[in-house]
């Protein structure tokens, strides 16, 4: 019965063929968790889902180190490729700002964190006190480091051990960058042959992706099937259960982040950009929705490139550059939700934060996006070090546990967006966007 739906969907745009392979995998996890189909849908569906993400994180290095050395390159003096970089990381800065401070707001003023009763805290405490455990050991790792860990870290010791490690991007950035200078800085006839080299690789990398991407239905299918049988398990008014209890909160960092992609966001492409934000949303809304399935900005980052350049017509110069970057230090949507959830397992644990408590939550929530590893679950582990910059009980993070995973993948599709909305500002003020006459979506 499924064949011919998905022979049917082949005829759709790819956005289509995402949106109904999450909608069916939805269906069909609630469908075998009713009928007793948990353990088959676990062992014969969710695996092509992983096999879909592995064939993501595949290309996802030689992407990032191909395009921004070509895209370095092709800049062709340095002044200008210190100009680009400080207005990048600039405006990223600014928008995770204001992701934090928005979240913030909202946090304080419905106060989600008071609905929750002393009897559900200690249910969900006992529930996820394993996990809560990992994810405290894993942040202590990172909090021992010393000051200047995060710059140590960067520059890698064996280009290619940091090669083979899909969490080492920032030191595959650095080499990129380095390696994309001293190609302009050597004679221009000698650097031609490597240009050539690195542009031919480049062409054959995004061919790869287009031939990944015509299984992104498909594995987005089983990716949802396999979150939804896990999360309920035999019995799928649990999962509803769950979720209306913690809807409160959900909710709230669900307005946030939807306050970042329909009006920070757009008022910034309409400004800045001088797009239409439906032009910009009907372009990027393929890698929104497999940013959404996947809850990674690093998978993400081939078919945001690919939509960024194809769609919304910004030159390859500033994506190769600006959009690696941003997947690896641009956590708008990360930092909304860390403000969300230390005020509000504060407040669930009736502990009142002052503005001087809520400022460094500002501060330590932007540096901890810039180190969070652009990968499912990451944002949790740089949660910890915020509860304890202010104060908060770190076993408190057992209390949003349970919705993460839904509000990773919402937060990722924020993460991409804002990413995207980075490289159309900068590509405008660079006068290297020129949208195609029409949007081939």
């Amino acid at each position: 019965m499924l064949v011919p739906i998905w022979l049917h969907m082949r005829k759709l745009a790819l956005h289509w063929q995402i949106l109904i392979g999450m909608a069916l995998g939805v269906l069909w996890g609630f469908f075998a968790s009713s009928v007793g189909l948990v353990d088959a849908t676990i062992d014969w569906i969710k695996p092509f889902g992983t096999i879909f993400i592995n064939l993501l994180k595949l290309i996802a290095v030689p992407l990032v180190l191909v395009s921004l050395i070509t895209g370095v390159a092709s800049l062709s003096d340095i002044s200008r490729l210190s100009r680009i970089g400080s207005k990048t990381i600039g405006i990223y800065l600014m928008t995770t700002v204001i992701a934090v401070v928005l979240g913030l707001l909202l946090v304080n003023t419905f106060k989600p964190g008071n609905a929750f009763s002393a009897e559900k805290r200690e249910e969900f405490k006992e529930q996820f006190a394993a996990t809560t455990t990992q994810r405290s050991t894993d942040a202590a790792s990172v909090e021992q480091q010393g000051p200047l860990q995060p710059l140590i870290d960067i520059v890698p010791s064996n280009i290619f051990s940091s090669l083979t490690n899909n969490g080492a991007m920032l030191q595959v950035i650095f080499f990129a960058l380095l390696f994309g200078i001293a190609l302009i800085m050597i004679p221009p006839d000698k650097a031609a042959p490597v240009n050539a080299f690195f542009e031919g690789l480049n062409l054959i990398i995004l061919k790869i992706v287009d031939i990944i991407m015509l299984a992104a239905p498909y594995g987005v299918f089983a990716l949802l099937a396999g979150l939804v049988v896990e999360f309920a398990g035999d019995n799928p008014s649990s999962a509803v259960e769950l979720l209306l209890v913690l809807g409160y909160y959900c909710i709230v960092v669900l307005v946030g982040l939807a306050f970042m992609v329909f009006v920070v966001y757009p008022f910034l492409v309409k400004t800045v950009g001088k797009t239409k934000y439906g032009v910009f949303f009907k372009g990027m809304f393929p890698a929104q929705m497999l940013a959404f399935s996947t809850s990674s900005s690093a998978a993400t980052l081939p078919v945001t490139m690919e939509r960024c350049e194809k769609n919304l017509g910004i030159s390859r110069e500033i994506t190769s550059f600006v959009l690696p970057l941003g997947a690896t230090i641009n956590m708008d949507g990360t930092s909304l939700y860390q403000a969300v959830a230390a005020v509000f397992i504060a407040q669930a644990y009736g502990i009142d934060l002052d503005l001087s408590a809520q400022l460094g939550i500002v501060l330590t929530a932007t540096l901890a996006s810039i180190g969070a590893a652009a990968v499912p679950g990451a944002g949790v582990v740089m949660l910890v070090i915020v509860l304890q910059q202010a104060g908060i009980p770190i076993e408190g993070i057992a209390l949003i546990l349970a919705p993460d995973r839904l509000l990773d993948m919402c937060r990722t599709v924020v993460n991409v967006t804002g990413d995207a909305t980075v490289s159309m500002m900068v590509a405008q003020t660079e006068g290297q966007l020129h949208p195609p006459a029409a949007t081939d979506v």
